[in-house]
This record gives structure tokens, sequence and C-alpha cells, in this order.
């Protein structure tokens, strides 16, 4: 994710329902997000589709890591032989 510019990447809530179609072309042009305020503080966040994707994909690795070592630090883990063997097998089962 971009930066944030407090001089040009907060906005008040009044400010961005006067100015929505603006403030979309805006986000979608520079990738930086816009920050929403309500009486001073923040209150929303409008992201571009890409960088809201971009998020979504980085949360969802991170928490497939994250399984992984844990499975690792329980002794889930398996050779390469055992994963072939166990695949071969279920193939031979969904064929009969």
């Amino acid at each position: 994710m971009k930066n944030i510019r407090i001089s040009s990447d907060i906005i008040p809530l009044g400010e961005f329902k006067t100015g929505i179609s603006t403030c979309l072309k805006k986000v979608q042009a520079t990738g930086h997000p816009l920050i929403i305020t309500q009486n001073g503080r923040p209150a929303g966040v409008l992201l571009s589709p890409e960088e809201y994707d971009n998020l979504v994909y980085r949360k969802q690795f991170t928490e497939s890591v994250e399984q992984g070592l844990k499975a690792e630090e329980a002794g889930e883990v398996y050779s390469t032989g055992e994963v072939r063997t166990k695949l071969v097998e279920k193939r031979a089962a969904r064929k009969q």
C-alpha cells in the first residue's frame, strides 16, 4: 500500500459527499487511499479495486503461511513420497 499523504489523502465527509466522482478518479489515478473523516476522526477509507485486491491477497497469503507454520510445529508434516502416495490413493479411489 502506498504511503498516506496527510496534505492530500485525508478529506472530511462533507467534502467527500460533494465530490465523490473526483475522489474516485483521484484514488484510481494515484493509487493512494483516501481517508474520510467525520467530526475530525477517521471514519472510512476509499481504496482502488487493485489495492483492495492486493490487500486481500496478502492477508490470505499470510494466513496460509501461518497455518503451514502451525502445522509444522504440530508435527503435521509429510515427506514428498508420502504426499505422492496419498495422491495416488485418492485418485485411485475416485476412479472406482
